[in-house]
C-alpha cells in the first residue's frame, strides 16, 4: 500500500510525535536506572555520591578527638572564619578598584583564583555587584 502525498504529509507529524514521545520515555527510564546504579556502586565501594560528606558519615574515633579538645564550639574545624569572609573581602575589593578581575582579586588575597569563581556569582545573586566584561563592578 503506497500512501498520496496528502497522507504522507498528515503521516509524518504523527510519526515525529509519537516517535519523540517514545525516546523522553525511554530516557526517564534510563535515568531511573542510572540513579539506581550509581547508588549500587556507592553502596557496595563506600564512595561518596555527590560533593560534600553526606551528614553522619564521620568515623566515631574523630568525633571522640574533637570531645577531648576543649576551648572550642563543636562542629567548628580549628582556623576556620565566620561565613562569608573571603566574600566580604572580594566585596571590598571591588568597591575599591572598579574592574578589577578575579586573577587581580586572587593575588590580592592570597588565593587560588577557582575559589572566587563560586563565590563571585554568589555576590551577583545578592547583588553587591555586577560583572562588566572580565572586570566587577559594584552594583
Amino acid at each position: 500500500m503506497t500512501r498520496t502525498s496528502t497522507e504522507k504529509k498528515e503521516f509524518m507529524p504523527e510519526f515525529v510525535d509519537s516517535t519523540v514521545k517514545e525516546i523522553d520515555s525511554r530516557l526517564r527510564q534510563l535515568k531511573d536506572e542510572v540513579a539506581r546504579l550509581q547508588a549500587a556502586r556507592a553502596a557496595l565501594t563506600g564512595a561518596r555520591r555527590g560533593p560534600g560528606r553526606p551528614p553522619g558519615s564521620r568515623s566515631s574515633t574523630t568525633s571522640r578527638r574533637r570531645a577531648r579538645r576543649g576551648g572550642r564550639r563543636p562542629g567548628r574545624p580549628r582556623g576556620r572564619r565566620g561565613g562569608n569572609t573571603r566574600a566580604n573581602q572580594a566585596l571590598e575589593l571591588v568597591r575599591n578598584r572598579p574592574g578589577i578581575t578575579i586573577p587581580q582579586i586572587a593575588e590580592s588575597l592570597k588565593i587560588e583564583p577557582n575559589y572566587l569563581y563560586r563565590v563571585m556569582p554568589k555576590l551577583v545573586s545578592d547583588g553587591s555587584v555586577k560583572r562588566d566584561g572580565q572586570g566587577w563592578h559594584p552594583a
